[in-house]
């Protein structure tokens, strides 16, 4: 493990006690202490660099205040716009910030666009009160205008600072009013989260120790020969997959022994997003006495599937079980307002914006943008061919495409960690880049099969018989 992945560690271990102790307080000392304790974390990993948050907080709190019903895409700009000049400072001869920082900064610009959203979706509905005089809530929208103490406690609140997962303001909102957190269950749901850790961090070691990622790097793994390049990019996703497992899980963990992102499971809550449809006050539950027979979940702040990203069987499926908040954040405010009406099109924007947020280096784009390529085949296949299987017929290829899914995310994932274009370029020329040859086969291959089917269809319908008498 490299220094840096200690200190994640270190800071989401120490994250699950604390979170039992702001469990046990009330409301003030939540919001408050909450905020000092990730100040704390943030001045002793972020140091002066801090500025950047701090600057990032007070410009999108005038943006709320000035233009409150376009605060959205302003902020949007706004907070979009500090990114790449956080990523480029040292052009202008300032300082490096620390990785501490670069991921702060990410967690903070979700943060703060969503809450610029939520404001300005309460604008909207207390105008359209005005004017019909009816009501009509949208469910997770913030009861009132943060001030500047909110905004400023909600973005420096320790959990999920470095790590995620992300939440919203209403969320956060709600875990400051609970009545009495202590009817919520943690240890059970905790020690469920947790149980894996243990294993998942047991294989990070193991993997990587034998299969490190700089020996990609060396002119002695191009030596090797093509099955053995092919296959090294199968333990390289599955330390990548692995250091995740562990750092969300841990990180959700920390959200549960404080109760963080806790409702009731009629609630249906959706990972980062929150409740989806009304339900009844958790404070008003406790009052009556009845919180004892009130089931809760947590899946407001589930950030992983591990099952889910390892066994579903499309690439579709894949981004939907790995960082969900955040995917939940971009299919929100990112795939909902892309100015493309295909879907293909509109991943491959989300993917272009998800990239850009993720950092400059190339090999984010590169391997973002083929994602939307694997999407168009995965669909042409299906259409074309897959769903006009028969049952035992699709089974097998359930397999033969849960295969082929994995090799997908194991070749873009050499360019998620190589980063630099050269590098992914280099590995990937030397599998003769085969899942963009893969791709672009499948999907012309499904493509043709859909013609086929449409254009001997017609025929079908014409040569069947209508009615008995015809067939007479």
């Amino acid at each position: 493990m490299s220094p840096d992945e200690i200190v994640y560690l270190a800071v989401l271990l120490i994250s699950i006690p604390v979170g039992f102790l702001f469990k046990q307080v009330g409301p003030k000392t939540k919001k408050y202490g909450a905020a000092v304790v990730g100040l704390a974390l943030i001045l002793v990993t972020c140091q002066i660099h801090i500025l950047h948050s701090l600057i990032t907080i007070l410009g999108t709190w005038l943006i709320i205040n000035i233009s409150p019903r376009a605060c959205h895409h302003l902020t949007l700009g706004w907070t979009f716009s500090y990114l790449l000049f956080f990523r480029t400072v040292t052009y202008f001869n300032y300082p490096e910030p620390t990785p501490f920082t670069n991921a702060v900064q990410l967690l903070l610009t979700l943060k703060l666009l969503s809450l610029a959203n939520e404001v300005q979706e309460l604008i909207q509905a207390k105008k359209q009160e005005v004017t019909t005089f009816t009501k009509s809530p949208v469910i997770g929208t913030v009861l009132q205008k943060p001030g500047l103490v909110e905004i400023l406690c909600y973005s420096y609140c320790y959990v999920g600072l470095m790590t995620g997962p992300f939440y919203r303001y209403r969320t956060y909102h709600d875990w400051l009013s609970q009545i009495d957190p202590s009817v919520i269950p943690s240890w059970q749901p905790m020690l469920s989260r947790s149980r894996m850790i243990p294993i998942f961090g047991i294989f990070f070691l193991v993997v990587s120790h034998f299969f490190p990622l700089d020996y990609v790097r060396s002119n002695a793994f191009y030596e090797r020969g093509l099955p053995f390049r092919l296959f090294y990019m199968v333990p390289i996703f599955f330390v990548f997959r692995m250091r995740f497992y562990v750092a969300w899980l841990c990180a959700e963990c920390a959200c549960i022994s404080a109760a963080f992102g806790a409702y009731p499971v009629t609630a249906k809550s959706r990972s980062g997003g929150g409740p989806t449809v009304e339900y009844e006050p958790l404070s008003r539950r406790s009052a009556d006495g009845e919180a004892s027979s009130v089931a809760y979940d947590y899946e407001t702040v589930k950030n992983i599937d591990p099952h889910g990203t390892d066994f579903c069987v499309k690439v579709k499926d894949g981004m939907r079980y790995w960082n969900m908040t955040v995917q939940w954040w971009l299919a929100q405010y990112i795939y909902k307002s892309a100015p493309f009406h295909s879907y293909v099109m509109r991943s491959a924007w989300t993917m272009l914006i998800s990239a850009y947020w993720h950092g400059i280096h190339p090999g984010y784009y590169i391997s973002f943008l083929t994602i939307p390529l694997c999407l168009a085949a995965e669909g042409a296949m299906e259409s074309g061919f897959l769903k006009h299987l028969s049952p035992s017929g699709r089974l097998w290829g359930d397999w033969i495409q849960w295969f082929l899914k994995m090799r997908a995310y194991d070749y873009m994932c050499m360019g998620f960690v190589l980063l630099t274009f050269e590098d992914t370029i280099r590995y990937w020329s030397s599998v003769y880049y085969c899942v963009h040859v893969g791709a672009v086969f499948f999907f012309l291959l499904g493509t043709v099969l859909g013609i086929q089917r449409k254009w001997s269809s017609p025929k079908d319908k014409q040569g069947s018989p209508q009615n008995p008498k015809q067939q007479e």
